[in-house]
């Protein structure tokens, strides 16, 4: 065979794996809300760093944890980044999810309305919160709780919806208090809003959130997974090195002024809400694990939470990174 017919052959089977790799792989991803907290996503989409790991990635933002794990469960998308209820709440129920890397830990603070300043000042008060059954209000009912106030006997609780809906009802006064993450909190403190207390004095190592996926496509899809986390742990590592150009973005992308973006930034970097190689804090999935058990009645007392997770993807992601 001469030259020509070698490189013409060649050819007919380099071009077609050339397209393939800058087409990409589709692979959809959700998150339960478009908030700060899920800033290293927002920064994998938006700046490039999934489409480098030969991902095609649409990033939807859901209403609630609950719709994203149905998307999950269905196939619709093959990770969620939403709050760890959801993953707890489908295995207790037989289904095959389970959490590979961290999301983020709370930033969560009870601001009060004007005239409520204490924990104390909320006895028979409305207080407003996400799904009254979702790891949020769980959460804010567990504080209350360790602060004396018993669920319905002492406050009324009332789903307005996450940080963003619930600092528009603490505005307008029909409610007396909010739990908001970090950064609408600052937007309500310099509005005059009162910060009753924080939910770390409480949980210092609350889990509030990770990423999932349907044990089943994941062990068929590893090479896909292992490239998702490569490309979120490097985004992370970016928002880390380039905070005057990350807070820009997130600013842009989230809808927030710069300057309340870039504290929020600073405030998830500084007390690593976002863990630097996303790996689960065992201690605060345990709170979860505790919490979800007592509200849920779950038999049995608390499981080993280990039982939620696959770290194995995230093993293999710091070491083609070269991490570890």
């Amino acid at each position: 065979m001469d030259v020509k017919k070698l490189l013409l052959l060649a050819l007919v089977f380099v071009f077609p794996a050339l397209a393939s790799a800058e087409e990409g792989f589709d692979f959809p991803v959700a998150a339960s809300s478009k908030v700060l907290g899920y800033g290293p996503l927002w920064v994998a989409a938006g700046k490039g760093f999934l489409k480098r790991e030969g991902l095609n990635s649409e990033v939807t933002a859901m209403r609630g944890t609950a719709p994203a794990m149905q998307a999950l469960v269905s196939d619709s998308i093959y990770v969620a980044l939403a709050a760890n209820d959801g993953p707890i709440g489908l295995v207790e129920k037989g289904a095959d999810i389970a959490m590979i890397a961290c999301g983020s830990k709370t930033t969560h603070m009870i601001m009060g309305g004007k005239g409520f300043k204490t924990y104390e000042d909320l006895r028979g008060a409305t207080i407003g919160s996400s799904t009254l059954t979702s790891g949020t209000a769980f959460l804010l009912r567990r504080v209350l709780k360790t602060k004396g106030l018993e669920y319905p006997r002492d406050y009324k609780l009332v789903n307005v919806g996450g940080s963003g809906p619930a600092f528009t009802a603490l505005g307008t006064g029909n409610i007396a208090a909010a739990i908001l993450a970090v950064p609408i909190n600052f937007r309500a403190q310099e509005m005059g809003f009162n910060l009753i207390g924080k939910v770390t004095d409480v949980f210092p190592n609350y889990l509030l959130s990770s990423f999932s996926v349907r044990r089943g496509w994941a062990e068929a899809h590893r090479n896909e997974v292992v490239h998702f986390l490569k490309a979120v742990l490097q985004a992370r590592k970016w928002l880390e090195d380039n905070r005057d150009a990350g807070a820009e973005f997130l600013a842009n992308d989230l809808g927030i002024k710069p300057k309340l973006a870039r504290k929020g930034l600073d405030y998830y970097l500084e007390h690593q809400a976002w863990e630097p190689d996303l790996s689960i804090d065992m201690n605060g999935l345990k709170t979860v694990v505790d919490i979800y058990a007592e509200q849920a009645n779950l038999a049995g007392g608390p499981p080993n939470p280990e039982k939620y997770l696959d770290m194995s993807y995230l093993h293999q992601a710091w070491k083609e990174l070269g991490w570890k």
